[in-house]
């Protein structure tokens, strides 16, 4: 199915914004990329902000939804599935794309704690501690919230680690802490 002028323009914004980071991505390279004019994307999208808001919506979208359907499609248990997102995680870091993770890039482009783009991105972690937490007390925890906190600062550094050395192992060894945290 083709994609409509605002689609293809937030899919070129998509792809730059990860590739190339945020602010190194000018709008002249996204309309070019989407085979637009400037006139168009500001129809769409009133500044540059409402993009980039945009482009992480969808990237929480986007990734929620695919990330979910990974995990339930390799384990049956909460406690096989919280062991699980670290599979999901190795994989996704080993692809030759990987260019980190969109929100921690984003959080790291825009460092205020109060701006709309930092918000997001919090939120977005927010949230995947909360699937974390929800699975953590179907294990029974203790601490389901510190568990899924813990988790979550594991998960986040094999990333991170990943991201400034590849092919380091990191969301191997994350694993491997991961399983003594939930045991």
């Amino acid at each position: 199915m083709p994609l409509n002028l605002q689609e293809r323009i937030l899919q070129a914004a998509t792809e730059l914004f990860y590739r190339q980071g945020i602010r190194a991505t000018g709008v002249d390279t996204i309309v070019k990329m989407a085979n637009t004019t400037k006139m168009s994307l500001y129809k769409y999208f009133p500044s540059k902000d409402d993009l980039i808001l945009a482009f992480l919506r969808k990237r929480d979208a986007d990734f929620n939804s695919w990330f979910i359907e990974q995990i339930d499609s390799r384990a049956n248990t909460p406690n096989a599935k919280l062991l699980a997102i670290f599979d999901v995680i190795e994989e996704w870091i080993a692809i030759p794309e990987f260019r980190g993770c969109a929100f921690i890039n984003a959080a790291a482009e825009f460092p205020i704690e109060g701006n709309p783009v930092h918000q997001i991105s919090a939120e977005f972690y927010d949230n995947f501690r909360g699937y974390m937490t929800g699975l953590a007390q179907a294990c029974g925890a203790k601490s389901p919230d510190i568990l899924a906190l813990q988790l979550s600062l594991l998960i986040e550094g094999a990333i991170v680690s990943e991201q400034m050395k590849r092919h380091s192992g990191s969301a191997s060894y994350a694993k491997q802490a991961a399983m003594i945290l939930i045991n």
